[in-house]
C-alpha cells in the first residue's frame, strides 16, 4: 500500500556508503553556516557488525548519553554509530577518524513499529552513547501535541524553524556541493495534518533560495521550533533528487513516540 508510491518519490535523506561515497557525502541546502550555534547537534555513521560504513545521518544530543535521530538511520543492518560533533568535520579528515572513530560511539535503537514501507511511518530512533557528552545545553523534546496548534493557525507562511544538518549543501544535475560542514537553514511550514498525504505525522516544509531547507545528510537532524532548542521533529524524507521545494519531517510531539522514548530510555533522560 506504501503511500510513498501513490504521491511523489519520496527520498531517504540519508547518505549511504559506498567505495565512492567513503570520501564524498551530503547538508542543508542554501544555508549558512552553524559555527557553535548547536554543539549538540552531531553527524552519525551507522556501521555494520563488522566495522564498515553504511551509510551517515545527523542528529541531536538530547541527554549526555541519548543521541536522537531518524529511524531509517538507526535500522539494521546498523549494529554500531560512531558520532562526531565538530561543526567542520571536512577539514579534520582524516585526522579526526573519519569515518571510523568518531567522538563517540554507541549502540543504535529505532522504534520498533518504524515502517520503511508505509512512508517513514515511527521514523524514530536513538543512540545510546557508550560514554556521557557532557555540554551546556542540550535539544528539547516537546510537548505532547504541541503542533497541533500549527494545522488551524493562520498565517502559515510565516511560522518558521530552524533546522541544522550535515548534509549536502546544494544537489543539483550540474553540480553537488557535499562538504562534511554543520549547516542551518530556517525553513517556513507549508503543511502540517495533510490527508491523504502524510496525515499527523508529518510537516512539509519550504526548501528555497529564501529559506534554504534539508538534503541527502541531513536525515535525523533536528527541526527547531522557531529559534529555540525544542525539537518540532527530525530530517525524514524529500521530494525530490535535487532537493528543492518542500522537505519532510517527522513529527516528535506524539503521544506514542514519545512514550517509546519516556519508556525505554528515561533513565537517560532524566
Amino acid at each position: 500500500m506504501t503511500m510513498s508510491r501513490r504521491i511523489m518519490i519520496a527520498m531517504v535523506l540519508a547518505v549511504i556508503f559506498s567505495l565512492s561515497a567513503v570520501g564524498s557525502a551530503s547538508a542543508i541546502t542554501r544555508g549558512e553556516l552553524d559555527g557553535e550555534g548547536h554543539p549538540y547537534v552531531g553527524l552519525m555513521v551507522a556501521q555494520d557488525e563488522d566495522g564498515n560504513p553504511l551509510w551517515r545521518c545527523s542528529g541531536t544530543l538530547i541527554a549526555p548519553e541519548l543521541f536522537l535521530t531518524a529511524g531509517h538511520c538507526t535500522d539494521a543492518p546498523a549494529a554500531h554509530v560512531e558520532i562526531w560533533f565538530d561543526a567542520d568535520l571536512e577539514s579534520g579528515i582524516p585526522e579526526n577518524g573519519y569515518p571510523y572513530t568518531g567522538d563517540v560511539g554507541g549502540t543504535p535503537y529505532t522504534h520498533p513499529d518504524y515502517d520503511p514501507n508505509a512512508f517513514f511511518l515511527h521514523d524514530l530512533g536513538v543512540v545510546v552513547l557508550d560514554e556521557p557528552v557532557y555540554m551546556d545545553e542540550y535539544g528539547v523534546l516537546p510537548e505532547e501535541n504541541q503542533l497541533d496548534g500549527l494545522a488551524t493557525r493562520r498565517g502559515l507562511q510565516n511560522v518558521t524553524f530552524t533546522a541544522v544538518g550535515y548534509g549536502l549543501q546544494n544537489a543539483n544535475k550540474n553540480h553537488t556541493q557535499a562538504e562534511r560542514v554543520r549547516m542551518v537553514a530556517y525553513p517556513r511550514l507549508i503543511q502540517i495534518n495533510t490527508p491523504g498525504f502524510t496525515s499527523d505525522f508529518a510537516i512539509l516544509l519550504t526548501n528555497n533560495s529564501k529559506t534554504g531547507g534539508t538534503c541527502f545528510g541531513d536525515s535525523g537532524g533536528p527541526i527547531f521550533i522557531g529559534d529555540t532548542n525544542v525539537l518540532a521533529g527530525v530530517t525524514s524524507f524529500g521530494l525530490n533528487s535535487n532537493c528543492a521545494g518542500t522537505g519532510g519531517v517527522y513529527r516528535l510531539d506524539q503521544a506514542d513516540d514519545l512514550n517509546w522514548l519516556s519508556t525505554e530510555f528515561g533513565n537517560y533522560l532524566n
